[in-house]
């Protein structure tokens, strides 16, 4: 799967670009893809932006990316200074904020929240992520939160043991400040990539699922 929609020409690094809004977005949405795709041995470089967080926050955010990317393939990270929760309050300087984005190295993949995600900061980042790349894949990750709202994926990373419990383990040794919520826990990390697993019948067992929302065949 990763193989069909990732293709690229031979020796050519692939740049990733991971967007969250809050701190440990990215990590819990698409920490297991990361690791696949660095342990698949091409030439990688993964980008983040982070739109908001406090300077503790950002500090684990920092040793997020070094737990998740190993340094030969560590891009750029870029920091917002928005305001956890107030995005939608912030409109005009979050459109700035990503048109500044389009200065940078092009991406060959984004990866961001989901359109129909519950949280209205994440909602928010997904629509300024289609605005800003128009002519980029796509897919957008799933985070749990309390109030559900967890849809129907269409695109699947498979994941092995080994990369699920790195994965787990990366979150609840970094993100102290996160230690307190009752849903951040490492059975409920696992549970979502064994649900997801089942449903694309990973032979590990586990995955994790993207939003895949337009996907071009490349010609053969």
């Amino acid at each position: 799967m990763l193989a069909l929609l990732l293709d690229c020409a031979k020796g050519k690094t692939l740049r990733v670009l991971c967007v969250g809004a809050h701190c440990d977005d990215i990590e819990i949405g698409c920490g297991g893809t990361l690791q696949v795709l660095q342990d698949s041995g091409r030439k990688l470089l993964i980008d983040g932006v982070v739109l908001s967080g406090t300077a503790q926050r950002k500090r684990e955010a920092q040793a997020a990316m070094r737990a998740f990317v190993k340094p030969r393939n560590r891009g750029d990270w870029l920091f917002g200074d928005f305001a956890d929760g107030r995005l939608p309050a912030a409109y005009s300087a979050v459109k700035d904020f990503f048109e500044s984005l389009k200065r940078r190295p092009r991406p060959d993949l984004i990866l961001c929240h989901e359109r129909d995600d519950r949280h209205q900061d994440h909602r928010i980042v997904n629509e300024m992520v289609w605005n800003t790349f128009r002519d980029h894949l796509v897919l957008e990750y799933e985070t749990p939160k309390w109030d559900g709202g967890l849809g129907h994926p269409n695109v699947y990373v498979p994941l092995t043991v080994k990369q699920v419990n790195r994965k787990a383990d990366a979150l609840l040794k970094v993100f102290r400040t996160q230690a307190d919520r009752d849903w951040f826990t490492q059975d409920l990390f696992i549970a979502m990539l064994r649900l997801r697993g089942v449903e694309c019948r990973s032979p590990s067992g586990f995955a994790e699922a993207f939003h895949g929302r337009k996907l071009r065949l490349a010609t053969f």
